[in-house]
């Protein structure tokens, strides 16, 4: 048995710093491609890009990294950051963006309590776009307990979204 508390439950992460090698390049997809708002500029250095007026949720700079080379596969490091969809429709909205823009996705999958797009930013940067399913629908077990799983994603099921 431990004695440390928990986390307080109204804690969230609110954004990320991302080292990027052509600062140009990372904000035309964040902006362009992800439709987030640039904030503000430090020069020709950093950006910081926000959705609905946040301050920023993504930060994006070239301080240590400015013409550097994606960090390799199978090295420590962050996997991914994830982007969290208010609807299944904004989701599929996201996938409209990421096909007009020729962005290819690693992968598509069902997670019983989510619906996940998963792809990489200009720099190698994984990046997660997701929705929650209600927190009701959630599969669990006959005890309650939570049971996620990995099933793939029907992109033309989720692109119907837009024509409802």
């Amino acid at each position: 048995m431990s004695n440390h508390e928990t986390i307080n439950p109204g804690a969230r992460i609110g954004h990320v710093h991302l080292k990027v090698a052509d600062l140009e390049r990372a904000v035309a997809f964040y902006r362009d491609v992800l439709g987030f708002e640039l904030t503000t500029r430090y020069g020709d250095q950093a950006a910081f890009l926000s959705a609905g007026g946040y301050h920023h949720h993504i930060g994006l700079n070239t301080w240590h990294s400015k013409g550097g080379s994606p960090a390799p596969a199978h090295h420590t490091g962050l996997f991914h950051t994830a982007i969290l969809y208010p609807t299944r429709r904004a989701l599929a909205v996201a996938l409209k963006r990421l096909r007009d823009a020729g962005v290819t996705l690693d992968g598509a999958s069902d997670h019983g309590v989510s619906e996940a797009l998963y792809l990489r930013d200009p720099d190698g940067n994984g990046l997660e776009l997701y929705w929650d399913r209600p927190r009701e629908e959630w599969p669990t077990d006959e005890e309650g307990n939570l049971t996620m799983f990995t099933k793939p994603l029907s992109l033309a099921g989720l692109l119907a979204e837009l024509e409802e």
